[in-house]
């Protein structure tokens, strides 16, 4: 049977320490978190590989990489209530369980919500996760400090933005052409700034597309 606290421990030590993930509640809370329990039995073999796995078709956890370098970009705080847009089957919204206050995952899709629910108790998780279209967010639990965003996106709907707080930070993957950087969007004064930070490369998010200009 394989041993998964040791593959959990390759994982931080050679996808996450590595790529300057320095924030020891990050590597922590990936350490502790069972990623084998968020993906369909027959991938617990790849469940820790340096790879997005398709948990449900065209829905993924994204590539261990990827998702610690963008919750450290988030900077959340013990108490900070955060938005996990797109959890698919509930492994982002875990290990944020661990880092910040209130944490609610939004999915569309019922399945995944039900696996989800069913995931993060087993993981000792106390998130809940609510359904919803992921282009809109959740408003009932606005506003929120950090907004995590599971994929790549071409835009970054107004809606979302419009849901964090004052000093509320969005992370996500921008996508422009076949080059994604992540990006950190920030409300200072009323206003959202971004900058943007490493490249990345993750599966585009259904729903978050630009739409089609208009061409006479």
């Amino acid at each position: 049977m394989p041993d998964y606290t040791i593959q959990r421990l390759n994982m931080v030590e050679s996808q996450v320490r590595t790529n300057d993930v320095t924030d020891r509640r990050i590597q922590e809370a990936m350490r502790e978190v069972p990623r084998e329990r968020f993906v369909p039995a027959g991938k617990c073999a790849i469940a820790y590989a340096d790879m997005a796995v398709e948990v449900v078709p065209g829905r993924f956890l994204l590539d261990p990489r990827t998702f610690s370098k963008l919750v450290q970009l988030a900077e959340i705080a013990p108490a900070d209530r955060i938005l996990d847009v797109g959890c698919a089957s509930g492994y982002s919204t875990a290990v944020l369980d661990r880092l910040g206050g209130e944490v609610t995952g939004l999915e569309e899709d019922a399945e995944l919500i039900r696996i989800a629910s069913d995931a993060l108790p087993s993981a000792g998780a106390k998130a809940r996760v609510v359904q919803g279209k992921l282009t809109e967010g959740y408003s009932a639990g606005a506003p929120y400090d950090v907004i995590f965003i599971n994929g790549a996106v071409e835009r970054v709907p107004d809606a979302l933005q419009a849901q964090l707080g004052e000093g509320g930070r969005l992370v996500t993957v921008i996508e422009t052409g076949r080059q994604g950087r992540a990006h950190l969007l920030v409300r200072e004064h009323g206003r959202i700034g971004r900058r943007a930070d490493f490249d990345a490369s993750v599966p585009l998010l259904p729903g978050f597309r630009q739409p089609a200009a208009f061409v006479f």
